[in-house]
């Protein structure tokens, strides 16, 4: 009697599908539910983490230059953000100040348009590993 916290042998070579869950053979190369490739699967490596644009959004445009999207970023930092802050203040003046308010919206917004893209971080480049 083996004693491990290992899964049966039978069942160690089965794999779940990233995308729709079914059971498939650890070697499988494709899901015949959904259509799901080996060699579409994405890895952590290279990709732009989204938690962190959403962190470095807190200064409007970081985030999208952090994820690719450099131009989008150059003007929301240096066109939308001083845009939204002159309307919201010249609002302010006939809401008594209320239309402030409208600043936190603009910053959240931004935040989940970040989040929300798709990234363009180049990870096409091989690993060469350390080089001596």
């Amino acid at each position: 009697m083996e004693y491990t916290d290992a899964p049966p042998s039978d069942q160690a070579e089965m794999m779940r599908c990233p995308e729709c869950g079914s059971e498939l053979t650890a070697d499988a190369q494709r899901c015949e539910h959904c259509g799901w490739t080996r060699d579409n699967a994405e890895t952590a490596e290279g990709k732009a983490s989204d938690a962190f644009a959403v962190l470095l959004s807190i200064l409007p445009g970081l985030g999208h230059i952090y994820k690719g999207y450099t131009m989008i970023g150059l003007l929301l930092l240096f066109v939308g953000t001083p845009m939204a802050v002159g309307l919201a203040l010249l609002a302010a003046t006939g809401t008594a100040g209320f239309a402030v308010l409208l600043l936190p919206l603009y910053w959240f917004a931004v935040m989940f348009h970040v989040y929300s893209i798709k990234d363009r971080v180049d990870s096409t480049k091989a690993d060469l590993g350390e080089q001596y």
